[in-house]
């Protein structure tokens, strides 16, 4: 049996950006139903997407809502990693995000980034 294959996404577009953000989370609920390990990265306006309540209000017609995909990706073991300058930056902490987002600082990221088989930047 080989390594699992390990798929991160980088998510960088916000709610102003419906199509943008909405699409990683489509990406990682595919992955995921294809048994590749998922983490979401999310920096910049991207970290605005696990702020509690904000999924809800991002759609794309003919996509599965944000809000419909975050508890399935993070129940079938996605991570959702927040990084935590574009938290800082936006006034938000632990209290404010998701269940099941984690907040880290970039290295986490590196670690993450350096030991995937792919990575996807949306």
């Amino acid at each position: 049996m080989g390594t699992p294959e390990k798929l991160v996404i980088m998510v960088t577009h916000g709610p102003d950006d419906p199509e943008l953000a909405t699409l990683p989370f489509t990406m990682a609920a595919a992955a995921l139903a294809s048994d590749v390990e998922v983490v979401m990265g999310f920096q910049g306006e991207g970290c605005l997407l696990m702020k509690k309540g904000v999924a809800e209000t991002v759609s794309v017609p003919d996509l599965a809502p944000i809000s419909d995909l975050i508890g399935p990706i993070a129940e079938l073991g996605g991570k959702l990693l927040v990084c935590w300058p574009g938290l800082k930056s936006r006034g938000l902490d632990q209290e404010d995000l998701v269940a099941g987002a984690e907040i880290v600082a970039a290295a986490r990221l590196v670690v993450e980034v350096t030991s995937a088989t792919n990575t996807l930047t949306y």
